[in-house]
């Protein structure tokens, strides 16, 4: 895992001396002539996020997750703390840190937001200090998000209980997380949300409106069965989608247990086949493609036929990041 940090951006310092390092980086920036802090208004934090990257991450994986951060704490200046622990530490005693920082221009040329990265390197044998260290990396009194991205298995996140307790919001990422993510017992269940439930919020919009101009009743009278068809490459969006569905046939007063989930093996990697059937000439089917952004609709619920044509996309990451921590 040592590999992830090294992979990462910026300057690596004393982990004694990480406020010290910060202060260092952005006077380097300042002299070079590149974007700085011009005040205390550009550096008006306001969350704390720890991105907890996981044994299952590799390094481009890592690089990936981390410009997303920098993407979000764009539009929501933040203090980010990014975890590595190692795998293989073997002879690693020591805890290694590193810190970024960059600021960019909002809604205007006087707006400036800046945001600060501090990368931790850690074996098993110092995660006795890392609660120390992580809480001396944040930012006081604001609030503590936390990110848990690829993580081998739901029990080793018992080690992080001081995060667990202490976050707002605790993210994971059902494509990617453990099987058991969902039935783990969370020190409080409430506060975790799925990254992929929140990617799915245009999707989750644009059913739900279609379907909103109809009569309750129009959709839940005589509804045999609700299928929902995925591609092999939107498995975990099609399980959250299909909860959702659930969700709202009993909403509707309609029993779940009418609602199936399937993988056609012709299916395109990235699509998506939703359709009710009722038993009378009622329909309703929705198809979507996420390579092409195309989709489409076609029901008649008995007041005649209604096609249409649509686009279909996914929250971008930074988006479904902030739509998970906020909403």
């Amino acid at each position: 895992m040592s590999r992830i940090f090294e992979a990462l951006p910026g300057i690596e310092v004393p982990v004694g001396a990480i406020s010290k390092g910060l202060a260092q980086m952005w006077e380097g920036a300042a002299a070079d002539g590149r974007p700085s802090p011009a005040g205390e208004q550009s550096m008006a934090t306001q969350i704390n996020l720890v991105l907890h990257l996981g044994f299952k991450t590799d390094a481009a994986d890592a690089v990936a997750q981390f410009e997303t951060a920098v993407k979000f704490s764009r539009r929501y200046p933040s203090r980010v703390v990014v975890l590595c622990p190692l795998l293989d530490d073997a002879g690693v005693t020591d805890m290694r840190a590193k810190v970024y920082g960059e600021c960019s221009i909002g809604k205007s040329a006087d707006d400036t937001r800046c945001c600060e990265f501090v990368m931790l390197s850690y074996p098993r044998s110092a995660r006795v200090h890392l609660e120390n260290q992580v809480s001396i990396s944040l930012s006081t009194d604001l609030p503590v998000y936390y990110w848990a991205h690829r993580f081998s298995e739901s029990s080793k996140l018992a080690d992080y209980r001081y995060l667990l307790n202490t976050a707002r919001r605790i993210l994971i990422d059902s494509a990617t997380a453990p099987a058991d993510a969902f039935s783990y017992a969370w020190p409080q269940p409430e506060k975790v949300r799925d990254l992929a439930f929140a990617r799915l919020l245009p999707v989750r919009q644009s059913v739900g409106q279609f379907l909103g101009r109809y009569p309750t009743e129009a959709l839940a009278k005589g509804l045999a069965s609700v299928t929902l068809a995925h591609g092999p490459e939107v498995a975990a969006e099609a399980r959250v989608l299909l909860s959702w569905v659930k969700d709202r046939i009993g909403a509707c007063g309609t029993s779940d247990e009418k609602v199936e989930l399937s993988q056609p093996a012709d299916m395109a990697p990235r699509a998506f086949a939703l359709s009710f059937a009722y038993g009378d000439p009622r329909s309703f089917t929705w198809k979507a493609d996420l390579a092409t952004a195309h989709a489409a609709f076609d029901a008649d619920f008995g007041a005649g036929r209604s096609v249409m044509a649509t686009t279909v996309a996914l929250l971008s990451p930074e988006n479904a990041l902030s739509d998970a921590m906020f909403f």
